[in-house]
């Protein structure tokens, strides 16, 4: 339907408590790109705030096909948002009840070139969040907090430090580069298991690149040779100044570029329908 017909009750639990999950799933030449992650990872936080699955997976496909088909050719992002669903407002869980589910396809804008060619600016700042990260939850009030200082220190992203360690970014996965070798924060609670990142892991060990899961300290960050972010619709961007000093040379480095040619050709693969690096 038009978005100006959609229209969700006052009374649903998203809106009231922020009681929901959802995923973002990039889409290109018509293919929803590494979709099967992307529903697994949607099983995991539906399970984790104990929300039944409204959908099967094929379910999720019929659904998805028919936003996709209105722009076959277009590169988008398909969000998706699912709710405990509508019910007379108490904290405890509600019996009986259905939930809500919201999708929409929005284009996806392209990283300009100057960006690729100059890489971005980022800030670091204290985690402020919960202690369930690793749930891709509709309550982003700590993240929106935490990218509006980015935005007001003119910079694109902040990079988040908890306890000494670099968990994420408040909207992506942070990967550092040192003499040679690709690190990155290793999954647990405090942080989003990106679907971007798995990918970026598994190109860098199909390719025989020096990669590791690791703690990284704060001191390591700013010593980095290379910094970047990853996310579904910004894919790898490599960050080159980070609290006004810059990373590495303050140019974009030589193993983000190896990187971000090996998941264009993943891209390439899909908009041919081909398998896309699964």
């Amino acid at each position: 339907m038009p978005l100006g017909q959609a229209c969700v009750p006052v009374l649903d639990r998203g809106f009231l408590f922020g009681d929901g999950v959802y995923e973002v799933i990039p889409v290109y030449g018509g293919h929803p790109f590494r979709l099967q992650q992307h529903l697994d990872r949607l099983e995991s936080s539906l399970k984790a705030i104990s929300i039944p699955s409204p959908h099967s997976a094929e379910e999720w496909k019929h659904i998805f096909q028919g936003l996709i088909d209105t722009v076959p050719d277009q590169d988008s992002s398909l969000y998706l948002q699912v709710t405990r669903g509508v019910a007379p407002r108490d904290h405890t869980f509600p019996e009986f009840v259905r939930p809500t589910v919201f999708v929409m396809l929005n284009p996806i804008k392209p990283v300009s070139a100057e960006v690729l060619r100059t890489g971005i600016k980022a800030v670091v700042r204290e985690d402020i969040r919960w202690d369930r990260c690793d749930i891709k939850s509709i309550s982003l009030l700590g993240n929106v907090l935490l990218k509006q200082e980015a935005v007001e220190a003119g910079a694109a992203e902040t990079i988040l430090i908890r306890n000494g360690l670099v968990t994420e970014g408040s909207i992506s996965n942070i990967f550092v580069v040192k003499t040679g070798e690709i690190i990155t924060p290793a999954k647990d609670q405090l942080l989003l298991g990106g679907v971007t990142r798995d990918l970026v892991l598994e190109l860098a060990r199909k390719h025989g690149l020096p990669v590791r899961e690791a703690e990284i300290r704060e001191l390591i960050l700013r010593a980095a040779d290379e910094i970047w972010t990853t996310s579904s619709t910004r894919e790898v961007l490599p960050v080159t100044m980070l609290d006004g000093n810059p990373v590495g040379d303050g140019k974009p480095g030589p193993v983000w570029e190896t990187i971000r040619a090996l998941y264009s050709q993943c891209k390439e693969k899909l908009r041919q329908g081909q398998d896309a690096c699964t």
